[in-house]
Protein backbone atom coordinates (compact mmCIF):
# COMPACT_ATOMS: atom_id res chain seq x y z
CA UNK A 1 0.00 0.00 0.00
CA UNK A 2 1.44 3.37 -1.24
CA UNK A 3 0.97 6.15 1.34
CA UNK A 4 -0.77 9.34 0.22
CA UNK A 5 1.03 12.44 -0.31
CA UNK A 6 -0.32 15.65 0.54
CA UNK A 7 2.60 17.85 0.41
CA UNK A 8 1.51 21.09 -0.19
CA UNK A 9 -1.97 20.59 -0.11
CA UNK A 10 -3.61 23.68 1.29
CA UNK A 11 -1.77 26.10 -1.27
CA UNK A 12 -3.69 24.18 -3.97
CA UNK A 13 -7.10 23.77 -2.05
CA UNK A 14 -6.69 27.51 -1.34
CA UNK A 15 -6.70 28.11 -5.03
CA UNK A 16 -9.39 25.54 -5.59
CA UNK A 17 -11.75 27.32 -2.71
CA UNK A 18 -11.64 30.90 -5.14
CA UNK A 19 -12.64 28.80 -8.06
CA UNK A 20 -15.91 26.91 -6.08
CA UNK A 21 -16.65 29.69 -4.02
CA UNK A 22 -16.88 32.14 -7.18
CA UNK A 23 -18.10 29.31 -9.88
CA UNK A 24 -21.04 27.30 -7.85
CA UNK A 25 -24.38 28.59 -7.78
CA UNK A 26 -26.59 26.84 -5.99
CA UNK A 27 -28.74 24.55 -8.20
CA UNK A 28 -32.54 25.80 -8.92
CA UNK A 29 -34.65 24.63 -6.04
CA UNK A 30 -36.57 21.80 -6.42
CA UNK A 31 -40.76 21.54 -6.10
CA UNK A 32 -41.85 22.13 -2.55
CA UNK A 33 -43.13 19.64 -0.65
CA UNK A 34 -44.37 19.72 3.18
CA UNK A 35 -42.59 18.98 6.38
CA UNK A 36 -43.45 16.57 8.64
CA UNK A 37 -41.44 17.56 11.68
CA UNK A 38 -41.39 15.88 14.92
CA UNK A 39 -40.64 16.71 18.49
CA UNK A 40 -38.12 14.39 20.51
CA UNK A 41 -38.62 13.41 24.17
CA UNK A 42 -42.03 14.89 23.86
CA UNK A 43 -44.14 18.07 22.67
CA UNK A 44 -44.62 21.01 24.80
CA UNK A 45 -46.83 22.96 23.54
CA UNK A 46 -47.19 26.47 21.09
CA UNK A 47 -44.02 28.45 20.58
CA UNK A 48 -43.16 31.66 22.10
CA UNK A 49 -43.48 34.39 20.10
CA UNK A 50 -40.63 36.47 18.08
CA UNK A 51 -36.92 34.53 17.50
CA UNK A 52 -35.64 34.30 21.17
CA UNK A 53 -34.18 31.00 22.13
CA UNK A 54 -36.49 28.58 22.92
CA UNK A 55 -35.70 28.06 27.36
CA UNK A 56 -39.29 26.74 28.71
CA UNK A 57 -38.03 26.71 32.39
CA UNK A 58 -34.86 25.12 32.40
CA UNK A 59 -35.00 23.37 28.63
CA UNK A 60 -32.74 24.12 25.30
CA UNK A 61 -34.35 23.30 21.74
CA UNK A 62 -32.49 22.17 18.99
CA UNK A 63 -33.51 22.01 15.62
CA UNK A 64 -33.01 19.28 13.47
CA UNK A 65 -33.13 19.04 9.89
CA UNK A 66 -32.85 16.00 8.44
CA UNK A 67 -34.09 13.44 4.85
CA UNK A 68 -36.27 11.87 6.85
CA UNK A 69 -37.85 10.87 3.21
CA UNK A 70 -36.94 11.51 -0.48
CA UNK A 71 -33.75 10.45 -2.09
CA UNK A 72 -31.41 9.15 1.00
CA UNK A 73 -33.74 8.50 3.45
CA UNK A 74 -30.78 6.36 4.86
CA UNK A 75 -28.95 9.55 5.78
CA UNK A 76 -32.16 10.73 7.55
CA UNK A 77 -32.07 8.32 9.63
CA UNK A 78 -28.06 7.70 10.60
CA UNK A 79 -28.75 12.09 11.42
CA UNK A 80 -31.96 11.18 13.54
CA UNK A 81 -30.24 8.43 15.34
CA UNK A 82 -27.42 10.03 16.27
CA UNK A 83 -29.02 13.05 17.02
CA UNK A 84 -30.86 11.62 19.62
CA UNK A 85 -28.34 9.50 20.97
CA UNK A 86 -26.30 12.65 21.66
CA UNK A 87 -29.29 14.65 23.56
CA UNK A 88 -29.90 11.14 25.77
CA UNK A 89 -26.35 11.08 26.85
CA UNK A 90 -26.49 14.73 27.69
CA UNK A 91 -29.81 15.08 29.82
CA UNK A 92 -28.96 10.92 31.24
CA UNK A 93 -25.80 13.08 33.00
CA UNK A 94 -28.27 15.41 34.46
CA UNK A 95 -28.84 17.74 31.33
CA UNK A 96 -26.29 20.51 29.64
CA UNK A 97 -24.87 23.00 32.35
CA UNK A 98 -24.57 26.48 31.11
CA UNK A 99 -23.84 29.40 32.95
CA UNK A 100 -24.14 27.37 36.16
CA UNK A 101 -27.72 26.33 35.34
CA UNK A 102 -28.61 22.79 34.05
CA UNK A 103 -30.61 22.56 31.43
CA UNK A 104 -32.45 19.24 29.78
CA UNK A 105 -31.84 19.27 26.13
CA UNK A 106 -34.75 18.94 23.27
CA UNK A 107 -34.70 18.44 19.76
CA UNK A 108 -37.10 19.35 16.77
CA UNK A 109 -36.36 17.31 13.91
CA UNK A 110 -38.05 18.69 10.49
CA UNK A 111 -38.12 16.02 7.65
CA UNK A 112 -36.46 18.48 4.11
CA UNK A 113 -37.69 15.40 2.15
CA UNK A 114 -34.60 15.78 0.11
CA UNK A 115 -35.73 18.92 -1.11
CA UNK A 116 -34.08 22.45 -0.93
CA UNK A 117 -37.79 24.45 -0.47
CA UNK A 118 -38.42 21.96 2.28
CA UNK A 119 -35.24 21.99 4.04
CA UNK A 120 -35.38 26.23 3.40
CA UNK A 121 -39.09 26.21 5.00
CA UNK A 122 -38.00 23.47 7.59
CA UNK A 123 -35.29 26.35 8.81
CA UNK A 124 -37.68 28.78 8.75
CA UNK A 125 -40.14 27.38 11.22
CA UNK A 126 -37.56 25.79 13.42
CA UNK A 127 -36.32 29.47 13.92
CA UNK A 128 -39.61 31.10 13.99
CA UNK A 129 -42.49 29.29 14.96
CA UNK A 130 -40.05 26.41 17.32
CA UNK A 131 -37.67 29.54 18.20
CA UNK A 132 -34.48 26.92 18.55
CA UNK A 133 -31.41 28.29 19.76
CA UNK A 134 -29.48 26.09 16.76
CA UNK A 135 -29.86 24.43 14.20
CA UNK A 136 -27.96 20.90 13.04
CA UNK A 137 -28.17 20.33 9.40
CA UNK A 138 -29.62 19.75 6.79
CA UNK A 139 -26.90 17.28 5.80
CA UNK A 140 -27.11 17.18 1.67
CA UNK A 141 -25.10 20.19 0.03
CA UNK A 142 -27.90 21.03 -2.22
CA UNK A 143 -30.19 21.58 1.09
CA UNK A 144 -27.33 23.09 2.96
CA UNK A 145 -26.49 25.40 1.05
CA UNK A 146 -29.85 27.78 0.65
CA UNK A 147 -30.51 26.39 4.08
CA UNK A 148 -27.57 28.64 5.35
CA UNK A 149 -28.75 31.27 3.79
CA UNK A 150 -31.77 31.23 6.29
CA UNK A 151 -29.92 30.49 9.49
CA UNK A 152 -27.56 33.40 8.83
CA UNK A 153 -30.09 36.03 7.85
CA UNK A 154 -32.24 35.11 11.08
CA UNK A 155 -28.75 34.82 12.55
CA UNK A 156 -29.66 31.54 14.12
CA UNK A 157 -26.17 29.11 14.31
CA UNK A 158 -26.19 26.28 12.36
CA UNK A 159 -23.84 23.39 11.95
CA UNK A 160 -24.49 21.48 8.75
CA UNK A 161 -22.49 17.97 9.74
CA UNK A 162 -21.97 16.44 6.50
CA UNK A 163 -22.11 19.24 3.58
CA UNK A 164 -18.79 19.70 2.08
CA UNK A 165 -19.80 22.67 -0.63
CA UNK A 166 -18.24 25.70 -0.04
CA UNK A 167 -21.08 27.92 -0.62
CA UNK A 168 -22.77 26.37 2.50
CA UNK A 169 -20.71 28.40 4.89
CA UNK A 170 -18.97 31.40 2.92
CA UNK A 171 -19.07 34.78 3.99
CA UNK A 172 -22.11 33.01 6.57
CA UNK A 173 -20.56 33.67 10.15
CA UNK A 174 -23.49 32.47 11.60
CA UNK A 175 -22.80 28.89 9.45
CA UNK A 176 -20.53 26.12 10.32
CA UNK A 177 -19.99 22.52 9.64
CA UNK A 178 -18.51 19.55 10.77
CA UNK A 179 -16.97 17.87 7.25
CA UNK A 180 -14.07 18.60 5.16
CA UNK A 181 -14.33 20.85 2.09
CA UNK A 182 -14.63 19.45 -1.13
CA UNK A 183 -11.64 21.44 -2.69
CA UNK A 184 -10.06 19.47 -0.09
CA UNK A 185 -11.12 16.16 -1.01
CA UNK A 186 -10.90 16.40 -4.33
CA UNK A 187 -7.58 17.08 -4.03
CA UNK A 188 -6.97 14.11 -1.90
CA UNK A 189 -8.60 12.25 -4.61
CA UNK A 190 -7.19 13.39 -7.70
CA UNK A 191 -3.77 12.56 -5.84
CA UNK A 192 -4.93 8.60 -4.77
CA UNK A 193 -5.69 7.96 -8.04
CA UNK A 194 -2.02 9.27 -9.30
CA UNK A 195 -0.22 7.76 -6.67
CA UNK A 196 -2.08 4.37 -6.37
CA UNK A 197 -2.95 3.73 -9.69
CA UNK A 198 -0.63 5.88 -11.64
CA UNK A 199 -3.51 7.71 -13.84
CA UNK A 200 -2.49 9.66 -15.93
CA UNK A 201 -6.17 10.24 -17.68
CA UNK A 202 -9.63 10.09 -15.83
CA UNK A 203 -12.95 10.40 -16.72
CA UNK A 204 -15.62 12.30 -14.54
CA UNK A 205 -19.57 11.04 -13.84
CA UNK A 206 -21.59 13.42 -11.92
CA UNK A 207 -25.09 15.10 -11.39
CA UNK A 208 -25.36 18.32 -12.75
CA UNK A 209 -28.20 19.59 -10.97
CA UNK A 210 -27.11 18.63 -7.75
CA UNK A 211 -24.42 21.26 -5.86
CA UNK A 212 -22.44 18.68 -3.93
CA UNK A 213 -21.42 16.19 -6.85
CA UNK A 214 -21.32 18.88 -9.46
CA UNK A 215 -19.12 20.96 -7.39
CA UNK A 216 -16.66 18.01 -6.37
CA UNK A 217 -16.35 17.14 -9.90
CA UNK A 218 -15.05 20.51 -10.69
CA UNK A 219 -12.75 20.01 -7.96
CA UNK A 220 -11.71 17.05 -8.93
CA UNK A 221 -10.93 18.15 -12.29
CA UNK A 222 -8.76 20.95 -11.51
CA UNK A 223 -6.76 19.48 -8.96
CA UNK A 224 -5.95 16.36 -11.44
CA UNK A 225 -4.99 18.88 -14.09
CA UNK A 226 -3.31 20.63 -11.88
CA UNK A 227 -1.18 17.83 -11.21
CA UNK A 228 -0.43 17.08 -14.92
CA UNK A 229 -3.24 14.61 -15.32
CA UNK A 230 -5.64 14.62 -18.29
CA UNK A 231 -9.40 14.49 -17.85
CA UNK A 232 -10.90 12.71 -21.07
CA UNK A 233 -14.28 12.30 -20.55
CA UNK A 234 -16.66 14.85 -18.47
CA UNK A 235 -19.91 13.49 -18.16
CA UNK A 236 -23.32 14.52 -16.75
CA UNK A 237 -26.84 13.74 -16.22
CA UNK A 238 -29.48 15.12 -14.16
CA UNK A 239 -31.03 14.41 -10.69
CA UNK A 240 -33.58 10.93 -11.08
CA UNK A 241 -31.71 9.38 -13.94
CA UNK A 242 -31.05 5.71 -13.75
CA UNK A 243 -29.39 5.06 -16.96
CA UNK A 244 -26.09 6.49 -17.61
CA UNK A 245 -25.55 4.12 -20.79
CA UNK A 246 -25.28 7.31 -23.11
CA UNK A 247 -22.87 8.71 -20.78
CA UNK A 248 -20.88 5.53 -19.80
CA UNK A 249 -20.37 4.73 -23.42
CA UNK A 250 -18.65 7.97 -24.10
CA UNK A 251 -16.21 7.04 -21.05
CA UNK A 252 -15.67 3.82 -22.40
CA UNK A 253 -14.64 5.42 -26.07
CA UNK A 254 -12.17 7.88 -24.00
CA UNK A 255 -10.65 4.96 -22.25
CA UNK A 256 -9.52 6.05 -19.58
CA UNK A 257 -6.99 4.88 -16.40
CA UNK A 258 -9.86 5.64 -13.84
CA UNK A 259 -13.32 7.01 -13.19
CA UNK A 260 -14.23 9.14 -10.13
CA UNK A 261 -18.11 9.43 -9.64
CA UNK A 262 -19.07 11.85 -6.42
CA UNK A 263 -22.01 10.35 -5.97
CA UNK A 264 -24.95 9.27 -3.12
CA UNK A 265 -24.95 5.47 -2.11
CA UNK A 266 -28.21 4.81 -4.28
CA UNK A 267 -26.96 5.80 -7.51
CA UNK A 268 -23.57 4.14 -7.20
CA UNK A 269 -24.64 0.35 -7.86
CA UNK A 270 -26.09 1.43 -10.78
CA UNK A 271 -23.42 3.28 -12.45
CA UNK A 272 -21.13 0.36 -11.61
CA UNK A 273 -23.10 -2.27 -12.66
CA UNK A 274 -23.79 -0.21 -15.92
CA UNK A 275 -20.36 0.69 -16.32
CA UNK A 276 -19.20 -3.09 -15.89
CA UNK A 277 -21.88 -4.39 -17.95
CA UNK A 278 -20.31 -2.37 -20.78
CA UNK A 279 -17.09 -3.69 -20.32
CA UNK A 280 -15.52 -0.81 -18.12
CA UNK A 281 -12.93 -1.99 -16.15
CA UNK A 282 -11.33 0.95 -14.88
CA UNK A 283 -10.99 1.71 -11.30
CA UNK A 284 -14.29 3.60 -10.06
CA UNK A 285 -13.45 5.61 -7.36
CA UNK A 286 -15.87 7.98 -5.14
CA UNK A 287 -16.60 10.36 -2.00
CA UNK A 288 -17.64 10.92 0.77
CA UNK A 289 -21.34 10.26 -0.29
CA UNK A 290 -20.58 6.58 -1.00
CA UNK A 291 -20.08 6.35 2.99
CA UNK A 292 -23.45 4.45 3.50
CA UNK A 293 -23.23 0.61 4.47
CA UNK A 294 -26.24 0.27 1.87
CA UNK A 295 -24.27 0.85 -0.54
CA UNK A 296 -22.44 -2.51 -0.26
CA UNK A 297 -25.98 -4.33 0.03
CA UNK A 298 -27.34 -2.86 -2.89
CA UNK A 299 -23.85 -2.78 -4.70
CA UNK A 300 -22.71 -6.61 -3.76
CA UNK A 301 -19.87 -7.79 -5.28
CA UNK A 302 -19.53 -5.51 -8.37
CA UNK A 303 -18.45 -2.99 -5.68
CA UNK A 304 -15.26 -5.04 -4.37
CA UNK A 305 -12.07 -3.54 -4.41
CA UNK A 306 -13.21 0.23 -4.88
CA UNK A 307 -11.86 2.82 -3.28
CA UNK A 308 -13.80 6.77 -1.77
CA UNK A 309 -12.86 9.27 0.51
CA UNK A 310 -14.43 9.87 3.98
CA UNK A 311 -14.52 11.34 6.97
CA UNK A 312 -13.21 8.31 9.82
CA UNK A 313 -13.10 4.51 9.33
CA UNK A 314 -14.48 2.86 11.92
CA UNK A 315 -11.70 -0.12 12.31
CA UNK A 316 -9.09 2.58 12.88
CA UNK A 317 -11.01 4.60 15.56
CA UNK A 318 -9.50 6.39 18.45
CA UNK A 319 -10.47 6.10 21.68
CA UNK A 320 -13.52 8.48 21.51
CA UNK A 321 -14.97 7.12 18.34
CA UNK A 322 -14.70 3.44 19.58
CA UNK A 323 -16.55 4.86 22.69
CA UNK A 324 -19.50 6.68 20.14
CA UNK A 325 -19.12 3.00 17.93
CA UNK A 326 -20.39 0.62 20.50
CA UNK A 327 -23.17 2.84 22.26
CA UNK A 328 -24.66 3.73 18.61
CA UNK A 329 -24.25 -0.18 18.35
CA UNK A 330 -25.64 -1.87 21.02
CA UNK A 331 -28.45 0.89 20.38
CA UNK A 332 -29.47 1.04 16.83
CA UNK A 333 -27.75 -3.07 15.76
CA UNK A 334 -25.48 -1.30 13.06
CA UNK A 335 -22.01 -0.01 13.11
CA UNK A 336 -22.75 3.96 12.54
CA UNK A 337 -21.70 5.27 9.60
CA UNK A 338 -20.02 8.54 8.74
CA UNK A 339 -23.40 10.96 8.76
CA UNK A 340 -24.00 9.80 12.22
CA UNK A 341 -20.22 10.18 13.28
CA UNK A 342 -20.29 13.76 11.75
CA UNK A 343 -24.07 14.51 13.49
CA UNK A 344 -22.91 13.43 16.44
CA UNK A 345 -19.54 15.49 16.20
CA UNK A 346 -21.78 18.48 15.04
CA UNK A 347 -24.12 18.37 18.51
CA UNK A 348 -20.67 17.90 20.53
CA UNK A 349 -19.10 20.48 19.31
CA UNK A 350 -22.71 22.95 19.83
CA UNK A 351 -22.73 21.56 23.20
CA UNK A 352 -19.08 23.07 24.05
CA UNK A 353 -19.84 26.10 22.70
CA UNK A 354 -22.79 26.83 24.87
CA UNK A 355 -20.81 25.89 27.48
CA UNK A 356 -17.84 28.24 26.84
CA UNK A 357 -20.53 30.83 26.17
CA UNK A 358 -21.56 30.42 29.45
CA UNK A 359 -25.26 31.88 28.32
CA UNK A 360 -27.99 30.74 26.22
CA UNK A 361 -27.60 33.88 23.79
CA UNK A 362 -27.28 33.12 20.22
CA UNK A 363 -24.28 35.69 19.58
CA UNK A 364 -22.46 34.27 22.41
CA UNK A 365 -23.17 30.63 21.08
CA UNK A 366 -22.07 31.83 17.61
CA UNK A 367 -18.43 33.43 18.70
CA UNK A 368 -17.77 29.89 20.83
CA UNK A 369 -18.39 27.79 17.81
CA UNK A 370 -16.30 30.38 15.72
CA UNK A 371 -13.30 29.81 18.41
CA UNK A 372 -12.99 26.27 17.82
CA UNK A 373 -10.06 24.95 18.13
CA UNK A 374 -8.60 21.24 18.05
CA UNK A 375 -11.67 19.67 19.22
CA UNK A 376 -11.40 15.76 19.25
CA UNK A 377 -14.93 14.11 18.01
CA UNK A 378 -15.31 10.95 16.66
CA UNK A 379 -13.95 12.09 13.12
CA UNK A 380 -10.80 13.52 14.27
CA UNK A 381 -9.47 16.28 15.48
CA UNK A 382 -10.71 19.90 13.63
CA UNK A 383 -10.17 23.60 14.13
CA UNK A 384 -12.69 25.89 12.28
CA UNK A 385 -11.29 28.98 10.18
CA UNK A 386 -12.62 32.07 9.89
CA UNK A 387 -15.29 30.90 7.15
CA UNK A 388 -16.72 28.28 9.58
CA UNK A 389 -14.96 25.12 7.89
CA UNK A 390 -12.69 22.38 9.82
CA UNK A 391 -9.04 21.58 9.34
CA UNK A 392 -9.20 17.95 9.56
CA UNK A 393 -8.15 15.05 7.84
CA UNK A 394 -9.52 12.50 5.53
CA UNK A 395 -9.27 8.78 5.30
CA UNK A 396 -9.69 6.69 2.28
CA UNK A 397 -11.87 3.11 2.66
CA UNK A 398 -11.40 0.65 0.06
CA UNK A 399 -14.52 -2.34 -0.03
CA UNK A 400 -12.90 -5.41 0.93
CA UNK A 401 -14.90 -8.00 1.96
CA UNK A 402 -18.26 -6.91 2.06
CA UNK A 403 -16.93 -3.77 4.37
CA UNK A 404 -15.66 -0.79 4.33
CA UNK A 405 -12.30 -0.88 5.37
CA UNK A 406 -9.84 1.82 6.66
CA UNK A 407 -6.83 2.10 3.61
CA UNK A 408 -5.00 5.17 3.86
CA UNK A 409 -5.45 9.03 5.59
CA UNK A 410 -4.61 11.91 3.90
CA UNK A 411 -4.26 15.59 6.22
CA UNK A 412 -3.70 19.17 5.45
CA UNK A 413 -0.17 20.30 5.48
CA UNK A 414 1.14 20.25 9.18
CA UNK A 415 -2.01 18.84 10.52
CA UNK A 416 -3.09 17.69 13.10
Amino acid sequence: MKRLTVGGILLLMLALLLVACNGLAPAGLEGAGGNTGGEAEGETGGAAEGEQAAISGDEIVIGVIAPLTGEIPKVGESTQNAAQMAVDEINAAGGLEVGGTQYNVRIVIEDNESRAESAVAAATKLITQDNVIAIIGPQASKQAVPTGQVANDRETPMISPWSTNPDTTFNRPWVFRAAFLDPFQGTVMASFVQEEFGAQTAAVLYDIASDYPKGLAENFRAAFEEAGGEIVAFESFTTGDTDFSAQLTNIADANPDVIFTPQYYNEVPLIVQQARGLGIEAPILGSDSWGTPELIDLCGDDCEGLFFSTHYAADIATETAQSFIRAYEERYGELPDDVAALTYDAFQMLFDSMQRAGQLDKTAIRDALAEVDRFEGVTGIMSFDEQGDPTKCAVIIRIQDGAFTYYDQACPAGFP
